[in-house]
């Protein structure tokens, strides 16, 4: 009777220094984000200038809506390198579209966009769930496959923000009440997500599958559905940052979203998203996100060269993997202590 009184206390004290960590981790990164803006602002004010502020968010929201997505896969043990291959594709085919069919509404080629990723997402989560192929590997080839096809559909074309409908390109400048439609989508779709791996069955099945996949197939929980799901959710997202990009910019080619892809897993890591899985938060990679676009556009008002803005990325990204994994050995000695008494 001790023994089970006593390890459902283990598991509760363990999940409590999870979510501390957690709290922590995101903490830090409003204080690091607010020291940054504060600090650029002293040396150069034209930083919160409004337009300033929302080229920051605008930039934000394209990737915040990828990390969303992201922060999924990462959660279950896996990684999607082709989201900005996939961005790419769905961007070109829906420039493409509205090109030719002036007359479509918004919401067709934001539907459209979505379909495009969703069918790429499956495919990664296809390959990696039946071929038993790691993550790694297919997303890095599926990485090449869409941008070789987005490469062979454009033929060194480009479609111009004049050729695309008055509607489409002032719906990535417009907004209301002051705030841009694209900041609207990636706060509804970063809260979306977040809700639902904090409240809903199907987030507590990922995070479990994340922790220990072996645990959760004997469990009885379905890591073939929620695997697909979580590919399929990434690319969906990666085709809707498709549709933002196009509108964002106007002018799109085959180049579209090269080198996003780690962007994205670097807001992810950065913003708390264990890489070994099972812990992190939406919330956290979108702050992630926040965090990159403002030391990007920082480090560029205080004219410091792009080589210090890529290793401090880098940096960054090495720093959360090890603070990751020091937080996992301590909650794992903690355990073995915890079961040793008991």
């Amino acid at each position: 009777m001790t023994q089970l009184a006593e390890r459902p206390a283990v598991a509760t004290a363990t999940e409590s220094k999870a979510r501390t960590f957690l709290k922590t981790r995101e903490l830090g990164i409003v204080l690091a984000l607010a020291a940054l803006i504060l600090y650029t602002a002293i040396n150069n004010p034209r930083f919160l200038s409004g337009q300033s502020i929302r080229d920051n968010l605008l930039n934000t929201a394209i990737l915040a809506v990828m990390a969303a997505g992201q922060a999924v896969v990462v959660i279950t043990r896996n990684i999607d390198l082709s989201v900005g291959s996939v961005l790419g594709i769905s961007a070109f085919a829906v420039a493409t579209l509205m090109s030719d069919h002036q007359g479509l509404p918004m919401i067709v080629a934001i539907v459209v966009g979505i379909a495009v990723g969703a069918a790429c997402g499956l495919l990664n989560g296809v390959l990696v769930r039946y071929g038993r192929v790691p993550a790694l590997v297919v997303t890095l080839g599926t990485l090449y496959i869409f941008r070789g096809i987005t490469y062979q559909w454009a033929g060194g074309s480009q479609v111009n923000a004049d050729e695309l409908p008055r509607h489409f390109n002032s719906f990535g400048t417009g907004g209301i009440l002051g705030v841009p439609w694209l900041v609207l989508i990636a706060v509804v779709v970063v809260g979306g997500v977040s809700l639902m791996m904090r409240n809903y069955r199907v987030g507590r099945e990922l995070y479990a599958m994340g922790s220990s996949p072996q645990a959760a197939e004997l469990a009885g929980i379905k890591v073939t559905r929620n695997l697909l799901g979580a590919f399929l959710l990434s690319g969906s997202l990666a085709g809707l940052a498709g549709v933002l990009f196009a509108t964002r910019f106007g002018t799109v080619d085959a180049s579209a979203g090269t080198g996003y892809e780690l962007n994205v897993v670097a807001a992810v890591v950065v913003g708390g998203v264990a890489v070994f899985g099972g812990s992190g938060t939406v919330w956290g990679a979108g702050l992630g996100a926040l965090l990159l676009t403002v030391i990007s556009s920082a480090l560029a008002v205080l004219d410091i060269n792009q080589f210090w803005q890529q290793a401090i990325v880098g940096a960054l990204i090495i720093l959360a993997i090890c603070a990751d994994r020091l937080v996992a050995v301590r909650i794992a000695r903690s355990l073995r202590k915890r079961d040793t008494h008991v």
